[in-house]
This record gives structure tokens, C-alpha cells and sequence, in this order.
């Protein structure tokens, strides 16, 4: 599969200010996306005042950890000891995920890195916009945190982006700690985190085993569902790569639909999987589901809301959802029974609202 650039992502587009060196250069290769990226600048600041959601003391709390993320993002790289210890690819291997789970990181895999996992070129920041990713690692350990699920049935509401801003803090953290950890060994190590990837998250956790795309474009995995937030640290120590694993979440997104339903962008695709960029997934409309983002002034989330992995799905029933139309329908019809069009929670926690 080709691999992308980071300079297409919405995040990174949004950061490219009219006027600018880097505006002319990206809209004077790409006239097709600048009406429509004009028009989603014009919006609310995500969080700002003027978007839906917008509350003068609590929406702080996700700007507060997002300036926090970009504080200490220049510790993710850092230079390894000078003495390297030895130890076998086992050892190393339980360490770093017996490390990650102490820091509380839910799920660890690791695999072994492929250039279709790396960005062509840097796009998020002015101060490496356009830069070719050249360092890369042969090892990549990806962790996932999971998010309080009693917040997200609140979305699209506040309460849900502040714990998915509480989600990358931690997978920062961890980022940091492992990485850290592993440059005490006298290995090289880079913490990819909340705007500071050099690669793209979801493919390296798919690869790692952790889970499968959805139809949502998010990762599913058997445990959380989509209900996490991603870290991954890179590096040049021996370690184990774990395998993937298919447990028929696209069997099962194919008959469930849910999140495509209630998307309130209509930005989830309601048709068949079909191959992108050489993966077979469901393509997002990124566009619609960011313009949402920005007129809630919140990250929406209603399609993790609204996915029946986000609650756990038995192990007795998970091991037919590959194999079982049946066993799928089931699923379904419990979910549709307890919680209708979509489960919510409609008023914030209190400490949010006293």
C-alpha cells in the first residue's frame, strides 16, 4: 500500500493559515480542497466560543490538555545511554509491555515496522511542515488506554472530549515513560504521540494485533471497542512482534450499520467495504465528520457511542461473530433491546455541573 502524507490529514490542513508560505504551497498543489478547507476555518475554533457546546469554565479543560501535549511533545525524542544493555528479545519484550500496563496502558502489541506505517512528510507543525520522514525504527510498540465509557455515552457533549483529552494524556505519558525507559538502555526510541506522529497509529495497532478496522474508520478491539485512545513508541531494540488478529468485526460492521445511521455528518459510509489505498476498509468522509467537530466544539464521538463493542461483547458470543450470521443478529437485537436508537447518558456528571 502507498503510504500517506501528513500533510492531507484534516488536522494538518486546518493549521494552514491564508496568507501564509505554507498556504500557497499546499492549496497551489491541492486548488480542489481550498473552498472547502476555507469554509471549515470559518467555523467555531474547536471548543471555542460560538460552537454548540461551549462552556466558559469546563471547555478550558480540553484546551488545558491539549497545550499541555504540545509542551512536552519535544521530550519525545532523546538520546540513548552510552552503555547498551544486552538482553534477549523475550526479556525485552516482557519488560516494555509489563511497563506499559503498569502505567496502565489496557492492551500492548508489538510489530515489526513497514514503510507504509511511516508518513511521506510532516504536515502538523510550521516549523517541520513538508519535512520527508526519514528516521524510522524496525520495532514499534503500540499501547491502548481506555476511555470512561459513562463519557462517551454522554457525547456528542463536553464531557466526552474531556475524557478523550484525558485518554491522550495518558497514552502521552506512557509514550514518554517507555521510550524514556528504553533510551536508559542504551537503545534509540521516539514516543509518537498526540500531534507528534511520524506514523499513523491505527495501522501500527492493526499490525500489533490489537484490533481491526471498522466501519467507523476507528480501531475496534475485542476488549474496549473503539473506546481508547493510541500510543506508540518506536524503536531499534530486539523485540517479539505479535500477530494480527481477525475476529470478524468486518463481518459484523457489515450487519450492524449503527454507526453509520446516527452519524450526524453522514459521514460514515453506509455501503459495502471496499479497498483504500490497498487495505480493505470503509473510507470516512473526514471533511463532514471534522465540519461536526467544529460546530459542536466537541469531537462528536456518537459512532463509538453507538458501537455495541464499546460495552463488551461475551467471549461466548465473540467466538461466532466471525462464522455466524446468527450469532451477529443476536448481538444486535440484545442491543437494539437495551438501549434503542443509541445509548446515552443526557446530563453531565456532577463535578461538571455544581
Amino acid at each position: 500500500m502507498n503510504r500517506y502524507d501528513e500533510r492531507d490529514t484534516i488536522f494538518a490542513r486546518m493549521n494552514y493559515k491564508e496568507g501564509t508560505e505554507i498556504y500557497e504551497d499546499y492549496y497551489g498543489r491541492n486548488p480542489q480542497l481550498k473552498a472547502t478547507d476555507d469554509s471549515l476555518r470559518s467555523l467555531p475554533q474547536m471548543g471555542g466560543e460560538g460552537s454548540a457546546m461551549f462552556n466558559r469554565v469546563n471547555s478550558p479543560m480540553v484546551d488545558a490538555a491539549f497545550r499541555y501535549l504540545g509542551d512536552v511533545r519535544s521530550f519525545s525524542e532523546g538520546q540513548a545511554a552510552a552503555n547498551r544493555i544486552e538482553a534477549t528479545p523475550e526479556v525485552f519484550t516482557e519488560r516494555v509491555k509489563g511497563l506499559a500496563k503498569f502505567y496502565n496502558a489496557k492492551l500492548v502489541g508489538i510489530t515489526e515496522m513497514r514503510e507504509y506505517h511511516y508518513y511521506t512528510h510532516r504536515g502538523r507543525h510550521e516549523e517541520n511542515y513538508g519535512q520527508e520522514i526519514v528516521r524510522k525504527h524496525k520495532y514499534g510498540i503500540v499501547f491502548a488506554v481506555s476511555m470512561e465509557t459513562d463519557m462517551i455515552m454522554r457525547a456528542p457533549k463536553l464531557s466526552e472530549s474531556i475524557a478523550v483529552t484525558k485518554g491522550y494524556v495518558e497514552a502521552a505519558t506512557i509514550g514518554m515513560v517507555l521510550s524514556y525507559y528504553i533510551r536508559e538502555l542504551g537503545y534509540d526510541a521516539r514516543n509518537h504521540m498526540d500531534g507528534n506522529y511520524l506514523l499513523v497509529a491505527p495501522l501500527v495497532a492493526r499490525d500489533a494485533g490489537l484490533g481491526e478496522f471498522g466501519r467507523h474508520g476507528l480501531i475496534i478491539t475485542k476488549e474496549y471497542g473503539s473506546c481508547i485512545r493510541l500510543g506508540v513508541v518506536t524503536t531499534d531494540m530486539p523485540l517479539l512482534a505479535d500477530p494480527t488478529e481477525d475476529f470478524g468485526v468486518k463481518e459484523f460492521c457489515k450487519d450492524c450499520g449503527r454507526c453509520a445511521r446516527t452519524c450526524p455528518g453522514r459521514a460514515i459510509s453506509p455501503d459495502d467495504i471496499k479497498k483504500d489505498n490497498g487495505v480493505l476498509r470503509w473510507k470516512i468522509n473526514a471533511e463532514e465528520c471534522y465540519r461536526r467537530w467544529r460546530s459542536l466544539g466537541t469531537d462528536c464521538a456518537i459512532c463509538i457511542a453507538n458501537c455495541p463493542f464499546t460495552y463488551g461483547i461475551p467471549s461466548s458470543k465473540l467466538s461466532g461473530i466471525i462464522t455466524s450470521p446468527e450469532a451477529r443478529a443476536e448481538i444486535l437485537k440484545e442491543f437494539e433491546d437495551k438501549y434503542g436508537i443509541r445509548p446515552i447518558i443526557r446530563e453531565d456528571p456532577d463535578w461538571l455541573t455544581k
